[in-house]
């Protein structure tokens, strides 16, 4: 008996397919603000969460401003630096008496003030030194990558605190002394001299200070460098006896750091040198060009 195959019946023919649905245009849709930290994102397109804002100088002012009261040096140098500029300066009234008179009043806060300006030095040259010394300078910079900004900052916050306090302790010894003292009364000029002047001058130094403490960033070479400053001019000037070598002598001790301070009291070491204001454009010049110094070494010298 043969098998046969059944034959397949014929798929029965579709029909027309059913018409699509007329398709309603959608609604415009509203343009996609950009994200606003699209410009920090990498090259994935990944956008962090945290919250990131441009930084700018005031950050960086409020950051050495934290620095620079949260730590002990701080206390320590600016307390010892009105110690003795108001210690010895009443002191220094107090041996005097109101019998003698005085001429100028105001000249005997010079010694204590020239003591106060080492506490000042010694505050500069750490406030930038004791970074490179603990490392503490990577930590900085790596929250503020601008070495410009961050030494700019430092050099700001350093001098507006050395100005307000020298310019108070200055400023609180001349009271005394003009209320103690028997002499002719200060003139405005003396008195701006004595105090805003002195506290200038003394914040100049300690600018200074910090400028050389960014150039070496040794702790003891900077303080001992800028300690030479201060009173090599004077210490040379005793020994370089003779006539052939008056003249070098005579600069020495005009030009020196005591002698300009004395200037601003009206009491110079010599008759000869700079008068008035002189000395504390002096030092900004100096200053000016040792601290530019310290801005291309920052720059160029890695951490």
């Amino acid at each position: 008996m043969m098998l046969q195959t059944p034959v397949q019946a014929p798929a029965p023919a579709q029909g027309p397919a059913p018409a699509q649905a007329h398709a309603h245009p959608q609604a415009p849709q509203p343009p996609v603000q950009p994200h606003p930290q699209g410009a920090y994102a990498g090259a994935g397109g990944y956008v962090s969460p945290i919250p990131v804002r441009p930084t700018h100088l005031g950050h960086a002012l409020l950051s050495e401003w934290t620095k620079i009261r949260s730590v002990r040096s701080t206390i320590w140098t600016l307390g010892v630096m009105l110690l003795l500029s108001v210690g010895i300066g009443l002191l220094a009234a107090l041996a005097a008496g109101s019998d003698r008179e005085l001429d100028p009043v105001l000249g005997l806060g010079f010694v204590g003030v020239l003591l106060g300006s080492l506490c000042v030095i010694t505050l500069g040259v750490l406030s930038i030194s004791s970074e490179y010394g603990t490392g503490m300078v990577r930590t900085t910079l790596t929250a503020c990558p601008s070495r410009v900004r961050m030494l700019t900052a430092k050099a700001i916050v350093f001098f507006t605190l050395a100005l307000v306090i020298t310019t108070v302790a200055t400023g609180l010894v001349a009271l005394l002394d003009s209320a103690m003292l028997n002499g002719p009364a200060p003139t405005a000029d003396q008195w701006l001299r004595a105090t805003v002047g002195a506290g200038l001058y003394v914040a100049l130094l300690g600018l200074l200070a910090l400028s050389v403490g960014t150039l070496l960033r040794h702790s003891a070479g900077a303080i001992s460098t800028m300690m030479g400053v201060v009173l090599l001019p004077m210490l040379l000037a005793l020994f370089l006896q003779g006539e052939s070598l008056k003249d070098v002598q005579q600069a020495l001790i005009e030009y020196s750091v005591p002698s300009a301070l004395a200037t601003l009291y009206d009491i110079p070491f010599l008759s000869t040198g700079p008068t008035g204001w002189t000395p504390v454009g002096i030092l900004a010049g100096v200053t000016a060009v040792t601290l530019g110094g310290a801005y291309a070494a920052v720059l160029q010298r890695d951490v």
